[in-house]
């Protein structure tokens, strides 16, 4: 493989892999947000942004996430066939699935695009009683899908350096 694929998948990998380690701290953010949110309820009045904001978090939290997970291939795969696979027929079917998954995103990231101008656009608030702006989760949306295709165009260069017997990491 040339220096420069090399280069982009040593650069992809750490950019998720710090990503994806900081993401991971969002579920105590969560869960410390439900928590306030059963207090709330149990001794105050009920706080109108906590269940939504713990949705907002869980939404960042496995969309920011999504690039770390394939890079530890820490996704559910389905294993009837794959063990028995060779590591260069894995690799070639990978290859091939992998572009799949970067067609997926490549319209997903195409939806979310046109999702965030809109509500950056006209300043577009979810129905809720709350009734926060979208924008902000919209965007973190957007970065947790680019990322998620650098990570999946990096494991496509993986896959096809393993099929050819010289795997890059």
């Amino acid at each position: 493989m040339p220096q420069s694929i090399k280069a982009y998948v040593r650069a992809v990998d750490r950019a998720n892999r710090v990503i994806g380690l900081i993401t991971m701290y969002l579920i105590f953010a969560m869960i410390g947000i439900l928590f306030y949110s059963t207090i709330s309820k149990s001794f105050f009045d009920p706080s109108l942004w906590t269940l939504e904001m713990a949705q907002f978090t869980m939404a960042a939290y496995y969309l920011m996430g999504g690039g770390y997970s394939m890079q530890t291939d820490s996704h559910v795969r389905m294993d009837l066939l794959y063990d028995r696979w060779s590591d260069t027929t894995k690799a070639k079917v990978d290859a091939v699935t992998v572009l799949l998954l970067m067609f997926y995103l490549v319209f997903l990231l195409y939806g979310g695009l046109s999702s965030t101008w809109y509500a950056l656009e006209y300043g577009e608030e979810s129905y809720s009683s709350w009734a926060p702006r979208m924008a902000p989760i919209k965007v973190i949306m957007c970065v947790g899908i680019v990322l998620m295709l650098l990570q999946t165009t990096a494991i496509f260069f993986k896959n096809v350096a393993a099929a050819r017997g010289k795997p890059l990491s």
